[in-house]
């Protein structure tokens, strides 16, 4: 099984600790790194394109967007738009299981278009707050085994009373 694609998406400045800790945490722990390859945009070589062509790209190959939505809404592009909004929509698109973990709690602090994107989302899914990134990888690994789960790659019924995929009268004869 090829491991599942994790696009982390953030304001990078503002996130640039919980971004690292989420990744190295996905790569080292023993069960993560079996099912999940998570991709940061700060990994990647200087490269001769664009920068939104190469974040949307990966948007489009991943298979799970997790995004950390805090206080500043960050770069914007000429629509007004920024990068991690721009992914989040995409995601949405290509109808990508979407994460959301908001970071925490002082509504006036936070830009006013963060706080459109934060009220969007909570319309559209079930978003977690966390204030620590311990608080952050407990949530992220509780979503993750419950995608898993729902993936039906691992199991959390007993071992006979779950179905063989894939087997068929045919294989038994």
């Amino acid at each position: 099984m090829r491991p599942l694609r994790i696009f982390i998406s953030s304001v990078q400045q503002e996130f640039k600790e919980d971004r690292l800790e989420i990744c190295h945490w996905l790569k080292n722990d023993p069960l993560m790194r079996r099912f999940f390859d998570p991709f940061l945009f700060e990994e990647l070589p200087a490269h001769d394109r664009r920068a939104d062509q190469v974040y949307l790209e990966q948007v489009r190959a991943c298979d799970i967007y997790i995004g950390l939505f805090g206080y500043d809404y960050g770069f914007e592009n000429a629509k007004g738009v920024s990068p991690t909004e721009e992914e989040y929509n995409l995601a949405s698109e290509e109808h990508k299981t979407r994460l959301i973990f908001i970071k925490g709690n002082e509504e006036s602090k936070r830009h006013p278009k963060m706080k459109n994107l934060i009220t969007r989302v909570g319309t559209e899914l079930i978003r977690r707050r966390y204030q620590s990134i311990s608080e952050l990888i407990s949530s992220v690994y509780a979503a993750l085994i419950h995608d898993l789960e729902e993936r039906k790659l691992i199991r959390n019924s007993p071992f006979d009373a779950a179905p063989c995929r894939g087997a068929t009268l045919f294989r038994f004869r």
